[in-house]
């Protein structure tokens, strides 16, 4: 038997209705993520724009500052990697955190133009809406770290575990960008304004990264620094990436042991950043979920 809708329209047991309210959670996740990867197909200015500085970043830093920092590391004429080489693995973290920074841009846009206050009151589960988006922003993330290798192996850098270890880096950096993607929704949901999101995402990335082992070992920077660097977690996703990069334990901090030369500093790592991406996505989650119609203006 047929219903008719407000809108004029009929539903039926097997209309468009019922199909909506059996949708499975994968499935909503993937009609979200399908969505936020439309958006970035026809808003591709935030990408670039989260590409262009970590690419300056990198020229300008192998080229201006080669030298001197190679000699930090050992360059090439102390038998260490070359300052391209050992740089490429910071610049893939600092992609992740500059795309990762644009994730809840993309939220107060959907609070300022009334989306958000729409998939608050859906049948949606708010966690498959979170996943979706931030599997679309995943996506694009392992793309733009792609790049920068690219960029950098004809820069003169390279990959000393070879293709499977470029694939390691991409992993390293995806996880990596999780935790800041939940840092990211819950400052749009705090302030559901872009300027507050903007700047105060920006305002943590820039510390973050020149107070960690990103550009230069630890042991050359201050014993401030290194304390810092201790607790920062650009340094976990640095060191996780240039052991990979380098063939080598490259851990900064701590590394463990029986897991392989490369493995000892990766897996500590990792499971660092896979705790602090389950507490900020936890965060986020909860954030959205209370949130609430009336709270969206």
């Amino acid at each position: 038997m047929s219903t008719p809708t407000t809108d004029g329209a009929e539903t039926s047991e097997g209309g468009p209705t019922a199909d909506r309210s059996r949708n499975s959670y994968l499935g909503e996740v993937w009609v979200n993520f399908k969505r936020w990867n439309l958006k970035a197909v026809r808003n591709p200015f935030v990408l670039i724009v989260s590409l262009v500085q970590p690419v300056i970043f990198l020229v300008l830093f192998t080229q201006v500052f080669g030298n001197v920092a190679g000699g930090a590391i050992g360059g090439p004429g102390g038998g260490g990697p070359s300052y391209e080489t050992y740089l490429v693995p910071a610049i893939a973290v600092q992609v992740a955190i500059a795309a990762a920074a644009t994730s809840g841009v993309g939220l107060v846009n959907d609070i300022e133009n009334g989306m958000f206050e729409k998939v608050l009151v859906s049948p949606m589960s708010r966690s498959a809406v979170f996943l979706g988006k931030t599997a679309a922003e995943l996506l694009r993330i392992a793309i733009q770290i792609g790049i920068i290798l690219g960029l950098g192996v004809l820069l003169g850098a390279e990959v000393g575990t070879g293709m499977a270890g470029a694939v390691g880096i991409v992993a390293v950096g995806i996880v990596f960008s999780l935790w800041f993607i939940g840092f990211s929704n819950s400052l749009a949901v705090l302030t559901k304004d872009q300027e507050s999101t903007i700047i105060g995402a920006n305002l943590l990335q820039f510390p973050l990264l020149f107070l960690s082992s990103a550009f230069l070992p630890l042991e050359v920077l201050p014993e401030w620094i290194q304390t810092v660097a201790a607790v920062n977690p650009v340094t976990y996703g640095v060191d996780a990436a240039r052991s990979l990069m380098l063939n080598a334990d490259a851990a900064s901090v701590f590394s463990a042991s029986g897991f392989g030369t490369v493995g000892n500093a990766v897996v500590p790592a990792m499971a660092v950043l896979l705790v602090l991406a389950l507490v900020f996505g936890g965060v986020a989650v909860a954030m959205i979920r209370r949130a609430s119609s009336s709270k969206v203006q």
